[in-house]
């Protein structure tokens, strides 16, 4: 067993980047991004050569409008989308659908069924419109039993279809048979339509000719590579996706001279091969830099409607994960897989712009436009104060808890950062008076005073990287998502509070004008009295500090930091109500993901803390037990040469290391016996949130308490004698 950390390294160490012309295997060097973005995609131009004129007519304005498909287009469109996927070799289809597990799932059929004892190509329009998923199979929080297997997933036509390799992907919901929703797809529709909604009634104040508002997301995705050889020689990697011991590397990122460093050839190759895959994949990817730790990356997307973002991040990870396997990479995409250094997230900038092109997040050019800018920006600082619970709930797991709030990760606490000049308009707005104008400068000048060097254009906010929720000039920055999170439960809540948000606040304001009050003064009235009452989650300062979180207390914001109980917040009555009065999820929708929520994270600690005593007792001890077993050799081996008096002397330092490696060894014995029998109580908890607790309560503190002994002894033992890979090579070693 000795042997294989030292092979692992050894192979780690032979891996070189490919050799390619262009961006990957498949390309030859020659072609531009241009040349080949989506071709993987059914889009609309290649759905003209596929699908008759009449028909486009009629899905383009369902798709446009939000208008259910009819069954009798769907076989039409299926024709020519079948006749698409075999002519690029497609030969089987799936329903690609986003169950509660957090990723995608998917069941491949192919394009034939059998008629008299011969095959027939075929896809109907049937096929395409649903599938029947064993929806017992799932996560489902107890709507569906083994006994109640039946759900449904049902074609999103609003998200177009793709090839992965021979199958023709196509984006589904996914439903329980009796209609309530079993993913986070399904309510990510439901609430960008309700913000559509919402946030149009308000635009209307302001410009007649508004039809439509869309949500657009923009993520970015942080992750780490480590080579596959060393990932394979480390059980808590492979079984667990972190590190559940190691002790800390002598040089990690505190030179700070990763982030954005040069990318190392190998890294360099893989994402290289990685953009060419996404982007054939009709992903447009443009941002690729090195992170703040050692190893760690990022990759980040322009800006897309919120739908079909959040299905080309969950693209995207699958992509990664195929790809660095071709380069003998291994991604991680757990927020925390080691210690000590950055975790990673996955930052979702979230916007809203009208089909006139406004984007209402923005500073406008004149008054009455900042005074549209103003009523977005404060409806969103409401939403959030008021369920600032509910988003932390949105993004909190048993993998993101260990991110939160270190190693510059948000707190858990959720405020908002706006930056000097727009909080000084807010506080400004608090005693104006409303024939006041609202003027806030976009950009302005700093003027450097070196030669040939241009003046850069200040945003009018600055950045803070404490803040889980940051106003970035013309968009909300939500940093506290996780990294291997699905976005959709983040989004969704989000646009369903602000969506309820904008509606109480239209109530009041027509209620205003209805009273005689002019429409304007009306506004501003209700704005200033909004900026008054949310003041409590502005926050500019460090989110890292003592004194925020005891600020926070003090505010009445949301303080809790044990993931089991941050997850009751999606069953308060607020939450419940807002939820049900903006069609998003329903009270028994609500308890499901709860009680899914809780079940996966008592789930994943079982799992780790396996893991660990498995580590701990036949790595850590063994290898601790040899070291001691030498050392008393050594020992004894010195009394047969030498004189007492010598011996006694020479002997010192080795008595000390055996009595610690035996005060470690015993330590890390007695918990494992405590967290095996912790385990066993908490798993005889009556009911999935108590079981939750206890993990958290109980086990984690066990776990922790293990780990210190383990890296104790990995800082004694002889490095030889040590077999699991440790972090100086995880992180270094490319």
């Amino acid at each position: 067993m000795s042997n294989i950390r030292f092979e692992a390294i050894k192979m780690a160490m032979e891996h070189r980047a490919p050799i390619s012309k262009g961006g990957s295997s498949k390309s030859d060097g020659n072609e531009k991004a241009k040349d080949y973005f989506a071709l993987d995609v059914f889009t609309r131009e290649r759905m003209k050569e596929y699908i008759a004129d009449d028909v486009l007519v009629q899905l383009f304005d369902a798709v446009d409008n939000g208008r259910t498909i009819h069954r009798e287009i769907a076989g039409s469109v299926a024709i020519g989308m079948r006749k698409w996927a075999v002519d690029n070799g497609a030969t089987h289809f799936t329903h690609w659908f986003q169950p509660l597990t957090g990723g995608t799932a998917e069941k491949h059929d192919a394009f034939f069924t059998l008629k008299d004892g011969a095959l027939m190509e075929e896809f109907s329009g049937d096929a395409l419109y649903q599938q029947e998923p064993d929806a017992s199979s799932f996560p489902s929080g107890g709507i569906r039993n083994t006994f109640e297997a039946r759900g449904y997933s049902a074609w999103d036509p609003s998200s177009p279809v793709f090839l992965i390799g021979d199958t023709l992907c196509i984006p589904t919901v996914f439903v329980a048979y009796t209609g309530e929703a079993l993913d986070y797809k399904t309510p990510l529709i439901r609430s960008t339509a309700a913000l559509c909604h919402a946030a149009r009634e308000v635009c209307q104040y302001f410009d007649k000719t508004v039809k439509h508002v869309h949500t657009n997301l923009g993520w970015e995705q942080e992750y780490f590579l480590v080579d596959e050889a060393l990932f394979n020689a480390r059980p808590d990697l492979v079984m667990t996706g972190r590190t559940l011991m190691g002790h800390e590397s002598a040089k990690n990122q505190q030179l700070e001279d990763h982030y954005f460093g040069a990318i190392p050839a190998r890294v360099l190759a893989f994402m290289r091969e990685l953009e060419y895959e996404a982007l054939r994949a009709g992903i447009p990817v443009r941002t690729r830099h090195n992170e703040v730790a050692p190893n760690q990356f990022e990759m980040a997307p322009m800006f897309e409607d919120v739908n079909l973002a959040n299905d080309h991040n969950l693209l995207v990870m699958s992509i990664m994960e195929r790809v660095a396997q071709r380069h003998h990479f291994r991604v991680l995409l757990h927020e925390k897989p080691y210690a000590g250094v950055n975790g990673s997230g996955k930052h979702c900038n979230w916007s809203l712009q009208t089909n006139t092109g406004i984007n209402l997040l923005a500073p406008g050019k004149n008054p009455y436009q900042n005074l549209q800018f103003i009523t977005f920006l404060v409806n969103v600082l409401m939403a959030v104060y008021k369920y600032n619970g509910l988003l932390k709930a949105s993004i909190a797991s048993a993998t993101n808890e260990h991110r939160l709030g270190a190693n510059e990760a948000p707190p858990a606490i959720i405020s908002v950062f706006l930056g000097k000049q727009i909080t000084a308009v807010l506080d400004k707005l608090e005693h104006a008076k409303a024939e006041e104008a609202i003027i806030i400068n976009a950009k302005k000048e700093m003027k450097l005073g070196v030669a040939n060097i241009p003046e850069i254009l200040l945003d009018n906010t600055d950045r803070n990287r404490t803040s889980p929720f940051a106003f970035t000039g013309n968009r909300f920055e939500f940093r506290a998502v996780g990294s291997s999170a699905n976005c959709g439960a983040a989004m969704l809540a989000l646009n369903a509070a602000v969506a309820e948000q904008l509606r109480f606040f239209k109530q009041e304001v027509d209620e205003r004008i209805r009273q005689g009050e002019p429409k304007e003064k009306a506004l501003f009235e209700v704005i200033r009295r909004d900026i008054i009452a949310c003041k409590a989650i502005r926050f500019d300062g460090n989110g890292y500090s003592e004194e925020w979180k005891k600020e926070a207390a003090r505010r009445g914001l949301d303080c809790e930091t044990s993931v089991p109980l941050i997850i009751d917040r999606y069953l308060s009555a607020d939450t419940v109500k807002m939820f049900h009065t903006t069609g998003v999820l329903s009270e028994a929708e609500l308890h499901s993901r709860c009680e899914v929520k809780w079940e996966t994270y008592s789930k994943k600690i079982q799992i780790e803390s396996r893991v660990l005593g498995d580590l701990v007792l036949n790595h850590v001890l063994p290898a601790a037990k040899r070291y001691q077993t030498m050392l008393l050799q050594n020992v004894l081996a010195v009394k047969q040469v030498f004189s007492a008096d010598e011996t006694a002397s020479l002997n010192e330092r080795d008595y000390d290391i055996i009595r610690r490696i035996e005060n470690h060894s015993g330590a890390i014995l007695k918990g494992v016996e405590e967290m095996t029998e912790a385990r066993h109580k908490a798993n005889r908890q009556p009911d999935e949130r108590s079981k939750a607790i206890a993990y958290h309560d109980t086990i984690l503190p066990l776990m922790a308490e293990i780990r210190t002994h383990a890296d104790e002894l990995e800082m004694i033992v002889d490095d030889e004698m040590w077999t699991l890979v440790k972090y100086r090579e995880l992180l270094f070693v490319h």
